[in-house]
């Protein structure tokens, strides 16, 4: 890492000084004048961290994100007054394909099933996701010197050019007319609005490589919205998601913080930053998803399809609390009381409506069960069929075990008084 300068530390240390006085007008200016000079403040349990400011727009801290997807303008660390510029790479919900399902250019991920010996069936290669990429980012053709089809700046001299754009107006206009009589506006309506909309939401922080494979796997086998949130750039986690945003622009979206994870010292918490992105999100379902699992078909499709009658939320894997209560116990496909959060899909406005995620949890343990407990409706799980494989455990690793401990406990006390009230 880059030595700091001089200058840049005594900046940092006017703004601690104007947090422990609470002048937060003062903190936010250092803090902008900080990130002029090209460094990030990060603010840590014994201070400060300065870090090199990443090519690509980052927010002081969770509670800064705007709600509702808007990137527009942001919001400082007190005030909540707009105060930081769009992303970049960013796109809006209206240039985002988030119908859940499949279509040609993402099913180019089905050439991955071929995978070597030794590695897990259906994994991904750098080659097959380089031609997802391709034939997902691949712009629009227009005819050569027009913004719109059957006109050109340059016409004069070239009778065969001002030929072909008449051609290929008229062609267009025949196929449009077309369309028209196949498929009223009214069908095309009722199709919209049979199939939901979709996004689903990771929290990033830390593993770049294994949110690169995760994050390539859900762009080949859905077509939904991926959305991620960045925490404090980990082991170098909020560059890769950064190249994955240019590698498939039209598919994921992601917002940075300079807030590293409380597991790692930080004070970005999971709950918040998990309801941040749920209050980010626009889609209809939002699915809950942790970068350690890999998707080996598409299992968002199914989630989203469990969502009928009275089904608010379904889950990959579901659990049951013993009679006791005490201990939760791995379920059978089917309704469980409770979905871990691996991954599971909700209605994202009754997620809202109960609540959202609870905000004051830190650490991802016993969490997801807190949640499931307040939505209301059935919860559904749908096991083993679903085409998708861990790796790993999700998170335990690099975490000190009485923290661990400490908060699991801490979350669990909450999680036995929502099981055992009426």
């Amino acid at each position: 890492m880059s030595e700091v300068p001089p200058n840049v530390t005594g900046l940092a240390e006017r703004r601690a000084k104007a947090r422990a006085e609470h002048d937060h007008a003062a903190s936010d200016a250092l803090r902008d004048e900080i990130r002029a000079e090209g460094w990030l403040v990060r603010d840590t349990a014994d201070g400060f961290e300065l870090i090199p400011s990443p090519p690509f727009e980052v927010w002081p801290t969770v509670s800064s994100l705007p709600e509702g997807g808007s990137q527009e303008a942001g919001r400082d660390e007190s005030s909540g007054e707009p105060g930081a510029s769009t992303a970049p790479g960013q796109v809006s919900a209206e240039d985002t394909d988030t119908a859940t399902g499949r279509d040609d250019s993402a099913d180019a991920g089905r050439v991955a099933e071929a995978a070597e010996p030794g590695r897990h069936p259906g994994r991904l290669e750098d080659l097959d996701a380089k031609k997802v990429a391709e034939s997902e980012a691949a712009p629009q053709q227009r005819p050569e010197g027009s913004e719109l089809v059957g006109r050109s700046d340059d016409l004069d001299g070239h009778p065969e050019r001002m030929v072909s754009s008449q051609l290929l107006w008229d062609a267009s206009l025949s196929v449009s007319r077309l369309d028209e009589t196949i498929v009223p506006p009214a069908d095309v309506e009722e199709v919209k609005a049979a199939r939901p909309t979709v996004t689903v939401a990771l929290l990033v922080d830390g593993r770049p490589d294994e949110l690169r494979e995760c994050v390539r796997a859900l762009v080949a086998r859905t077509e939904a919205r991926v959305l991620a949130l960045d925490l404090g750039d980990v082991d170098g986690a909020g560059a890769v998601l950064q190249e994955l945003v240019e590698e498939f622009p039209r598919r994921v979206e992601a917002w940075h913080v300079a807030e590293s994870p409380h597991w790692k010292g930080g004070s970005a918490g999971w709950g918040e930053s998990r309801d941040r992105l749920l209050r980010l999100d626009t889609s209809d379902v939002h699915v809950v998803m942790d970068t350690s699992v890999i998707l080996d078909g598409d299992a968002v499709t199914p989630l989203v399809k469990a969502l009928d009658d009275d089904v608010t939320a379904a889950g990959w894997k579901g659990v049951n609390p013993r009679e006791d209560g005490e201990e939760w116990l791995e379920a059978e496909p089917g309704e469980v009381r409770g979905l871990l959060g691996h991954l599971f899909a909700v209605r994202r406005d009754t997620a809202l409506a109960a609540g959202g995620f609870p905000a004051d949890v830190r650490y991802y343990r016993n969490a997801d069960l807190e949640f499931s407990l307040r939505l209301p409706g059935t919860l559904v799980a749908l096991g083993k069929d679903l085409p998708v494989h861990q790796d790993r455990r999700r998170r335990d690793d690099g975490v000190d075990p009485g923290y661990r401990d400490e908060e699991s406990r801490r979350t669990y006390d909450r999680v036995l008084g929502l099981l055992r009230s009426p």
